[in-house]
């Protein structure tokens, strides 16, 4: 699978680049194997949510989950959910627990998310239950006519897509077609 992958990247990396690479970069690019890490997706909304709630607000490791640091080992309280959420102690070396920890520690420029709403511990188990039946009944509602391609100027004719772009926008020379004196 890594080397279909690794195939298809590159493949896509030479249309989309506006840079012209020689041909040696992109040999380097097969010279060593990838590693494509490939997970099961989230099996719904339900799953998104609990993992949001687990990991986004919260830190690394809180102080009182330490329990002791002697003897160049430190160990602490962790919570298995393979197990239903049980408390058990794990004792690691010092250097993997620091390890570990620099796992956690945020780019320059990222900030962590602490508090965000709907999706807190609060609200994923009390409010959201009436916030789907919620939706769920305007979605039964029948819906107006989107008026998002109708002409701006004579509200009347149809406005017809002919292209679409990426998250990068449109292409450098099309925006100083847009911007010049007409």
């Amino acid at each position: 699978m890594s080397k279909v992958f690794r195939a298809r990247f590159v493949a896509q990396l030479r249309k989309e680049s506006n840079l012209e690479m020689s041909s040696d970069f992109y040999n380097s690019l097969f010279k060593q194997p990838w590693v494509v890490y490939c997970k099961r997706p989230f099996l719904g909304p339900e799953q998104v949510i609990e993992y949001l709630g687990r990991y986004t607000h919260k830190i690394a490791i809180s102080n009182h989950r330490i329990l002791a640091i002697e003897n160049g080992s430190v160990t602490f309280s962790v919570k298995d959910y393979r197990h239903g959420g049980k408390r058990k102690t794990m004792c690691l070396p010092d250097a993997e627990f620091i390890r570990r920890f620099a796992l956690h520690i945020l780019p320059k420029g990222f900030v962590r998310i602490r508090h965000y709403g709907m999706l807190s511990s609060y609200h994923k188990k009390v409010s959201l239950p009436k916030l789907k039946t919620t939706l769920t009944a305007v979605k039964l509602k029948e819906k107006p006519a989107l008026l998002h391609n109708m002409c701006p100027k004579c509200q009347k004719g149809h406005l017809i897509t002919m292209t679409t772009f990426t998250a990068r926008g449109p292409p450098k020379h099309w925006i100083e077609q847009l911007n010049k004196p007409q």
